[in-house]
């Protein structure tokens, strides 16, 4: 509750910052001293003058809480004199220059809320669309020179590192500099870095890979332990869902299709790392086989270009040329409001936004399929309701400003009944306008009904 009330608190003191008050008028006769150069965001919260309200709004009681919070923004944002700094000093986001972007944590495809900026943990990564757009806007950038992308270790699935990789190659095609720095990372995340021009790793660092594993947890033998029989009705072969606690060990079937997505990846993995690095398939086998390079023998083994510190690989790379760190998101500080918005939207009370006239809309299905209305927490669900899905599928059909639809999915299966319901809602879109699926991950079982029911 304490969150909730913060945020209730501060979306009140913005929404009167944007709007003028009447207590706007006449609250003091103190001057404001306009040579006042003061750094100190409090320094500025001065008293109005006259009797008129603020027509551009931003104030409140007379005091200019839309400036301060600017000041204290814009102060937040500047390094510390013990902090690594942010641009070189002769940077002019006009003229040409090189940017800096990280990349590590998490990268999901839909983000959720994070209360971090309250103290919290924090949400569940970037999404993978943002992350794949922004890189697509810096390869339009006139200014921008090239990228040093400083990667850390990502949780990152195969289908992301694809569609990474996709949009790293695309600002290579624009004709930048695309060079990569780690201190370490592993087997998909290196698939990452291997998009790049050339690569330095860290001293100390190493470069693993493993290659893929499939690990089961069958917890029958605790169950027999413990009294208790699970009792599943199986119907098909393939239909593994119940093993963990019906077996004692994966069924062939079960491993007839671990090995076939594992037989995917490591010809994926092979695939790319001898494209990037310009090696023959048994050179990356044997790597594969041989797993972990600290960095003396990763550069031997030709996984990385250089063994040299981040600095050291920075001013190698841009000698003399400015350089700014760049971001995943884009703020313009033009409405204090966005961040309590999205706030709203993320709980329910305000309706997402909507573009004005035609456009393709694109639904995410993600995780498992339920009946009902689900019982995601917030609005945070992961998971695919039936009646949730449905009737925004049904109010997509008779919009005739939707042009065509995009369904992501990524689902495990769950209920056959929801399924059922979900795919004739996809049939009446599809008899009106193109419904085209995007399988992110994971397609099984009640996911099928979704595919069988598009264009």
């Amino acid at each position: 509750m304490g969150a909730l009330r913060t945020i209730v608190c501060a979306a009140a003191l913005t929404a009167c910052a944007n709007n003028p008050s009447p207590l706007d008028k006449t609250v003091g006769d103190k001057k404001v001293d306009s040579k006042n150069t003061s750094t100190d965001p409090w320094s500025t919260l001065t008293s109005k003058t006259d009797n008129k309200s603020d027509d551009a709004g931003g104030t409140f009681g007379g005091f200019d809480i839309k400036g301060m919070l600017e000041k204290v923004a814009a102060a937040m944002e500047t390094p510390g004199p013990y902090e690594a700094p942010e641009k070189s000093a002769d940077y002019d986001e006009a003229k040409p220059h090189w940017g800096v972007l990280g990349m590590g944590g998490n990268i999901v495809e839909r983000e959720s809320f994070s209360f971090s900026f309250l103290g919290g943990g924090g949400g569940r990564g970037k999404e993978l669309r943002r992350v794949v757009e922004r890189l697509r806007e810096f390869a339009k950038d006139p200014q921008l020179t090239g990228i040093l992308l400083r990667v850390e270790q990502v949780d990152v699935s195969l289908p992301d590192v694809i569609e990474l990789r996709a949009a790293m190659h695309d600002v290579r095609k624009a004709g930048k500099k695309l060079v990569c720095h780690t201190e370490g990372v592993s087997n998909a995340t290196y698939l990452v870095l291997a998009a790049c021009e050339r690569i330095g790793l860290a001293p100390l660092g190493a470069i693993a890979l493993t290659g893929p594993a499939a690990m089961p947890v069958h917890v029958k033998g605790l169950l027999d332990k413990l009294g208790i029989t699970a009792d599943f009705l199986h119907v098909g072969a393939y239909k593994g869902a119940a093993e963990p606690i019906t077996r004692d060990a994966p069924s062939n079937e079960m491993k007839e299709t671990l090995q076939g997505i594992l037989d995917r990846h490591y010809a994926t993995t092979v695939e790319i790392v001898a494209a990037e690095r310009k090696m023959q398939p048994a050179e990356v086998q044997a790597i594969v086989d041989t797993a972990l390079f600290p960095s003396p023998q990763a550069k031997a083994a030709k996984l990385v270009d250089e063994v040299v510190s981040f600095e050291a690989f920075r001013d190698a790379n841009f000698g003399t040329s400015p350089w700014t760190e760049l971001e995943y998101e884009t703020p313009t500080g033009k409405d204090q409001l966005q961040t309590m918005m999205k706030v709203a939207r993320f709980l329910g009370a305000m309706p997402p936004e909507r573009p004005a006239g035609p456009h393709v809309a694109v639904i995410y299905a993600l995780g498992n399929i339920v009946d009902g209305d689900g019982d995601g927490v917030l609005g945070a669900r992961q998971e695919i309701a039936s009646h949730t899905l449905v009737a925004a599928l049904r109010a997509i059909a008779k919009d005739d400003d939707v042009k065509a639809v995009v369904l992501r999915i990524d689902s495990g299966g769950g209920s056959a009944q929801a399924s059922e319901l979900i795919w004739e809602a996809v049939a009446q879109v599809k008899a009106k306008k193109p419904v085209v699926v995007s399988i992110f991950f994971l397609l099984f079982r009640g996911g099928f009904f979704f595919y069988i029911g598009s264009s």
